[in-house]
C-alpha cells in the first residue's frame, strides 16, 4: 500500500473537510457559551415555549432570551441581566417563582460576569497558543539525534501542521452545528481541544518514532522508508483509535446531555488525528523533504551558472 505516493490525494481530501468548515467560521463564528460570552442560563422541566419565557420575563429587563429544547422534557434558557451584578441572584429568584407559576420547575442555574466571560476566552486561546509551542520545542528535543535526511525541527512542525487539521476540522464542524442547529461552546469543548491536541500529538509520535528508527537501520529513499514506517504502525494506530472511540461513542448514546456536546467534541476530534497522523502528518514530512531537495538542487544551479 502506496500511502506516500497518493498523498495529494490525502491532502485533498482533508481540504475537502475543512474548507466548508473555515467558510462557517469566516461568516458565522462559533456560537459561543455564556462561559465566553456572559449571561444567565436555566435549564427547567416542563413545556417552555418562547411565548411563556417572554411573558414571565416582563419587567425585568431581561435581554436576548432564548429558549432551546434540551433532552428529554428539559430546556434551556439563556438570557443576559444587564442590572448590577448584586441584584441577579434577586432577578433570578423572582423570575423562577414567575417559570414556577407557568409550570416550570428550575433544575439548575448558572451566571457568568463579563469579566469572567472575557479572562475564561483568553486564557482559552493562551492555552492552545503555549500547547503548540511546546509541542514543538519537546519534538525537536527528542528527536535532536534524528539521523539525515530530516532535521528534528521537521517532525515538531509537521506535528503542529497536523493537530492545527484536527483543530480547524473540530471548530469548523462546531461553527456549523452552531449556525444550524444552536450548539454552543463552552469551557468543556476547550478542554475537548486540548485533549484532542494531545491525542493527535501521541498518535503522530509513533509513527515519527518509527520513521527515525527506520532511518538508522535501513536503507532506502526517504519516501520509501516513511511508506513503510506509516504501514508498520497502521493496525497499532487504528486499533487504539478504535476502542476509544466505541468507549465515546457509548458515552454519546447512553450519556447525560451535559456532556453530550463534549464527548461529540472529542469523537470528531480523535477521528481527524487519527486521519491526520497516519495521511497527513509523515505525508507533509516527505513533500517538506523534496521542496528541500529541488531548493537545493536550484540554488546548485545557479552557483555553477555563475561560476
Amino acid at each position: 500500500m502506496n500511502i506516500i505516493g497518493h498523498r495529494r490525494l490525502w491532502y485533498a481530501i482533508s481540504l475537502l473537510l475543512i474548507v466548508p468548515g473555515i467558510v462557517s467560521l469566516w461568516f458565522w463564528g462559533l456560537r459561543l457559551g455564556i462561559d465566553f460570552s456572559s449571561g444567565q442560563l436555566l435549564t427547567v422541566r416542563g413545556e417552555a415555549t418562547q411565548a411563556v419565557v417572554d411573558e414571565a420575563a416582563i419587567g425585568f429587563g431581561f435581554t436576548d432570551i432564548v429558549v432551546v429544547p434540551a433532552s428529554g422534557d428539559q430546556t434551556q434558557i439563556r438570557y443576559r441581566d444587564p442590572s448590577e451584578q448584586k441584584d441577579h441572584e434577586a432577578n433570578h429568584q423572582r423570575f423562577r417563582s414567575a417559570l414556577e407559576q407557568r409550570g416550570l420547575v428550575e433544575l439548575s442555574f448558572d451566571s457568568v460576569g463579563p469579566t469572567v466571560s472575557t479572562s475564561i476566552a483568553q486564557n482559552a486561546i493562551l492555552s492552545l497558543v503555549l500547547a503548540s509551542v511546546a509541542i514543538v520545542l519537546y519534538i525537536a528535543y527528542a528527536f535532536r539525534n534524528t539521523p539525515p535526511p530530516i532535521s528534528s525541527w521537521s517532525f515538531g512542525f509537521m506535528a503542529v501542521a497536523a493537530l492545527l487539521h484536527d483543530s480547524l476540522l473540530l471548530l469548523g464542524i462546531f461553527s456549523l452545528l452552531g449556525h444550524f442547529w444552536a450548539v454552543e461552546i463552552d469551557a468543556l469543548f476547550v478542554t475537548a481541544v486540548l485533549t484532542v491536541i494531545g491525542f493527535s500529538v501521541h498518535d503522530t509520535i509513533v509513527v515519527f518514532d518509527r520513521i527515525r528508527e527506520n532511518l538508522r537501520r535501513r536503507k532506502g529513499s526517504f519516501e520509501q522508508i516513511v511508506n513503510d514506517s506509516i504501514l508498520e504502525t497502521l493496525a497499532r494506530s487504528l486499533n487504539t483509535s478504535f476502542t476509544v472511540m466505541l468507549t465515546l461513542l457509548a458515552l454519546l448514546l447512553f450519556g447525560g446531555h451535559s456532556i453530550r456536546m463534549f464527548v461529540l467534541a472529542l469523537l470528531i476530534g480523535i477521528a481527524a488525528g487519527t486521519y491526520s497522523s497516519i495521511f497527513n502528518a509523515s505525508p507533509l514530512l516527505v513533500t517538506w523533504y523534496n521542496y528541500q531537495q529541488r531548493r537545493m538542487a536550484r540554488q546548485s544551479a545557479v552557483r555553477r551558472k555563475h561560476a
